[in-house]
This record gives structure tokens, C-alpha cells and sequence, in this order.
């Protein structure tokens, strides 16, 4: 007899700690699994808060796109140094100021936003009176060149003697520096537009 309790003592150890692991690992299960279902419950109250999308997002995908475009055809895709110089002394040449280009520097290429662009830059020096000078800066700003940008502009007056004369005649002859800078498609991006 004593040989078989020892045998149905070891089965009630062993199912005792059989019982014991199986017992462990399922209350950790059920505590992970009423976690994970608290976190469900979070997470689908948060959805319901989120709007649904605009019905007609195509659409206004569609319009961004078109003014994307459009935005990026408003830069020119390439202009010649002297046509941009001739343009600049012809509207000087319209409102009555003396222009003369002074310094060109050759076409560089700069990044903006991600985005590159072949850029020209040149300096001027305008010689005029106030009122010219203005009217001149206004014809550069809404008949010239749509990408042209005035980087830094400084205004001197004439010498003391024009100065005298000016006065003397109720106008004041100024001399003024512009730098410009005029901004064109990359012809990199132009590369990476036909193959796409």
C-alpha cells in the first residue's frame, strides 16, 4: 500500500503545481486582457470625436493642385539677362529716371523651401527726383518683371549744389542703389517635371 500512495502523492504535487502555473498565467492573461479592453474603449471614444472627412475633398484636393500649378507656372522658366536689363532701363526710361546697370553677376541656383530656382541678380543706379524715383519703383513692381524682387534699395541726395537747385525749384534730385533679383524655374526642376 505504501507503494501505491507514493505514486498518487506525486500525481496530486504535480497537478497541484500544474494547476498552480495554468492558474497564474490565465489571471495575467485575464488582467492584460481587460487592459487591452479598457485601451479599446479609450481608443474608440476618440474615434467617434474625430470629424469625418469633407465630402468634397477630391474637389478641394483638385483646387489646391490647379493653384499649385499655377503657383509654380507664375515663375518663368527662363528669361535672358539682357532682356531683364532692357526692361528695367526701359521703365526707367518711361517715368523720366536715369538708370545705369552697374554690376551683373552670372545665374546661380538657390534653394527655397525644397524648391530650386535659377536666380540673376544685378545693381542699378537710378538718378532722379523723388517722385521719379517712386513712379519707377511702382512701373518695377506692377509692370515689370512678375519674379523680380528689390533685395536692398538706398536713397542719397544729390551733391549740396543740386541740392540748392532742387530746392530752389521744388524738387529733390536723389540718387538711389537698387539691388534686384530676379527669380526663374530652376532647368533642374524643369528635368524633374518631364520625367515625372
Amino acid at each position: 500500500m505504501k507503494n501505491r500512495k507514493l505514486p498518487i502523492v506525486l500525481l496530486v504535487i504535480v497537478l497541484v503545481v500544474v494547476y498552480y502555473l495554468l492558474g497564474t498565467g490565465y489571471l495575467k492573461l485575464r488582467r492584460g486582457n481587460e487592459a487591452l479592453a479598457s485601451k479599446i474603449t479609450s481608443v474608440t471614444g476618440d474615434l467617434t470625436q474625430i470629424a469625418p472627412p469633407p465630402a468634397d475633398l477630391d474637389q478641394r484636393l483638385a483646387a489646391a493642385q490647379a493653384d499649385w500649378d499655377a503657383a509654380r507656372n507664375a515663375f518663368p522658366e527662363k528669361l535672358n539677362t539682357t532682356q531683364i536689363v532692357n526692361t528695367v532701363l526701359e521703365l526707367a526710361d518711361d517715368v523720366g529716371v536715369k538708370a545705369i546697370p552697374l554690376v551683373t553677376q552670372p545665374w546661380t541656383t538657390e534653394s527655397v523651401n525644397e524648391h530650386g530656382y535659377s536666380v540673376f541678380r544685378f545693381n542699378t543706379a537710378v538718378t532722379g527726383t523723388s517722385e521719379q524715383l517712386t513712379s519707377f519703383l511702382r512701373q518695377l513692381e506692377n509692370n515689370g518683371i512678375k519674379t523680380l524682387i528689390m533685395e536692398n534699395l538706398s536713397v542719397n541726395k544729390e551733391n549740396e549744389s543740386s541740392v540748392k537747385e532742387s530746392i530752389s525749384e521744388g524738387i529733390t534730385r536723389i540718387n538711389a542703389s537698387l539691388e534686384i533679383a530676379v527669380y526663374v524655374q530652376s532647368p533642374a526642376a524643369e528635368l524633374e517635371e518631364k520625367d515625372i
